[in-house]
């Protein structure tokens, strides 16, 4: 292929990227039926009617993955509708889903839809092996990597595959979404871990209700791409503060765990410890990351400077063991920037 050719290209596509981000999402026309995404919604439906399910979810597009609370449909991500919308999506972001973790995203959301379609949480036994569904939901939590209480299913940076330590509801779309894998072996997989009674749990309540009708056929659609008016760059710049705003959130949750309130007199402030320990940070994020020692520092500024807004402080004595927790904290928010492409915060 000519420069002069590549440049032709190159400069169409310019064309296109403009002109998209400046239409409004509800006036793309964006249909799922005929779509890429269609491909993949159909395979969801032939694993649910190869386990003789009679619900089948509905899947509509919107801004994300998910379903809404209580609703028995699943939300997928406008641009996997249309190629050059996902080519705008990872230029945007810098990632894109690939086949596989499409189908792993739809078979989670699925685990929803059933339990909303049959009120399943309300069924004895439910709580006893998930736990109570009504538990108020954090977006961030501490999961134990090591745990075999839970399948490990999608992966989520900074967590890695430990979504369904997050909540019960959770919890019980990723084990869902496990026991729908075609060929997945899970009972080869799991048989010496204390997750095979959750898997064992849901093989013999989807036997009992998959012919049945859905209890629950109320379809809530949040945000639908058909209603959705601003323009598709606003929608990005938006996305950027939401995730911004939750990266913070993040950021502040996890000093919180290792500066938890303490008490007594002669309280030293967390900033100040940031500051003593820079060169020791500094070195292992490097060390750990991979990541430039400008971007190890920007994001042990970050740390300090949260650290100070929230007026977090120890008690003297505590250094060793904070120490501890601060290098697992700059690592992991190190790899997860090394991961993502994104600066937390």
């Amino acid at each position: 292929m000519s420069a002069k050719t590549i440049r032709s290209l190159v400069q169409s596509w310019e064309t296109v990227r403009f002109e998209l981000l400046n239409r409004r999402i509800s006036e793309l026309n964006l249909n799922l039926s005929g779509s890429p995404a269609e491909v993949f919604v159909r395979r969801l439906h032939r694993e649910m009617e190869a386990k003789g399910f009679r619900f089948k979810p509905t899947v509509y597009l919107t801004d994300s993955w998910g379903c809404p609370d209580r609703s028995p449909v699943i939300g997928i991500p406008f641009y996997l509708a249309d190629d050059r919308l996902a080519r705008i999506e990872e230029e945007q972001t810098g990632e894109i889903e690939d086949d596989k973790r499409i189908m792993a995203l739809l078979r989670h959301e699925a685990g929803h839809a059933v339990n909303y379609a049959y009120r399943l949480w309300r069924r004895p036994g439910w709580e006893g092996v998930f736990g109570r569904f009504t538990r108020p939901y954090r977006d961030f939590f501490r999961p134990d990597h090591l745990s075999r209480e839970y399948v490990r299913h999608i992966s989520v940076p900074p967590h890695g595959r430990t979504y369904a330590q997050k909540h019960p509801d959770e919890d019980f779309a990723e084990t869902f979404a496990v026991w729908l894998t075609p060929r997945s072996g899970w009972r080869l997989r799991y048989r010496n871990w204390p997750v095979l009674a959750k898997l064992l749990f849901v093989d013999k309540l989807m036997k009992e209700i998959r012919r049945r009708a859905p209890e629950n056929s109320r379809l809530r659609l949040q945000r639908p791409a058909a209603a959705m008016n601003l323009l598709l760059a606003d929608h990005y710049g938006k996305k950027a503060e939401r995730f911004r705003r939750a990266a913070r959130g993040y950021v502040d949750d996890r000093l919180r765990e290792v500066f938890p309130p303490p008490r007594g007199a002669m309280l030293r402030p967390a900033s100040e410890l940031f500051r003593k320990l820079h060169a020791r940070l500094l070195e292992r994020v490097v060390l750990w990351s991979k990541l430039s020692e400008p971007e190890a520092a920007a994001i042990l500024r970050k740390l300090e400077s949260r650290s100070k807004v929230l007026k977090l402080s120890y008690r003297p004595g505590q250094e060793g063991e904070r120490t501890m927790d601060v290098v697992s904290l700059a690592v992991a928010m190190a790899l997860d920037y090394a991961y993502t492409g994104r600066l937390t915060g």
